[in-house]
């Protein structure tokens, strides 16, 4: 990472440190800041990869994955955001199944890449163990109103943490003759 990467990626963690304590602070008018921030998370990421696809992807192979990728990532974000008048357990849901799949990803990422022999996969085994513990907090307090808040603050709050850690980080140069 070039130091302005660095310092862009230090902000960013802190700057959703923050949004994360403010959120939690006042959890009973959060639900609907939440939702929008994930829906409009959801729907750029999707026109990003859309974009991508339109502008090269088309013409790689493997493209059409990157269209039906985007495709499906800008209509969760759509069904996010028509979710501000349903019961918080349907959040819940999303959420549960969104650090499951993030934590089971992570931790075969991890798997694979201590086969091969790399050095960095302790912090991403952690990051996968503490996404999972997210979705089983998430199943456990399924009841309660406030637990969506609470668990995508901690979700929040452990993102941002991860951020600002890997902007100090030493990035490994390879350098080849």
């Amino acid at each position: 990472m070039t130091r302005l990467q660095k310092i862009k990626s230090f902000l960013s963690g802190f700057t959703m440190l923050i949004f994360a304590i403010i959120l939690m602070l006042v959890p009973q008018d959060s639900y609907p800041i939440i939702i929008l921030v994930i829906s409009l998370g959801l729907i750029f990421y999707g026109l990003k990869i859309l974009i991508y696809y339109f502008t090269m992807a088309r013409y790689m192979v493997g493209g059409k994955n990157t269209l039906i990728k985007g495709v499906i990532i800008l209509d969760f974000g759509f069904l996010a955001g028509s979710l501000t008048d349903v019961p918080a357990i349907y959040i819940l849901m999303y959420l549960i199944i969104i650090h499951a799949f993030s934590g089971l990803v992570d931790i075969l990422r991890v798997y694979e890449s201590h086969k091969y022999g790399a050095r960095s996969w302790k912090l991403q085994l952690i990051h996968g163990i503490v996404n999972i513990a997210l979705a089983v907090i998430c199943i456990i307090f399924i009841r309660n109103a406030n637990t969506a808040v609470y668990i995508y603050c901690l979700g929040l709050i452990y993102s941002a943490i991860i951020r600002m850690i890997t902007a100090f980080r030493k990035t490994t140069l390879i350098f080849i003759q």
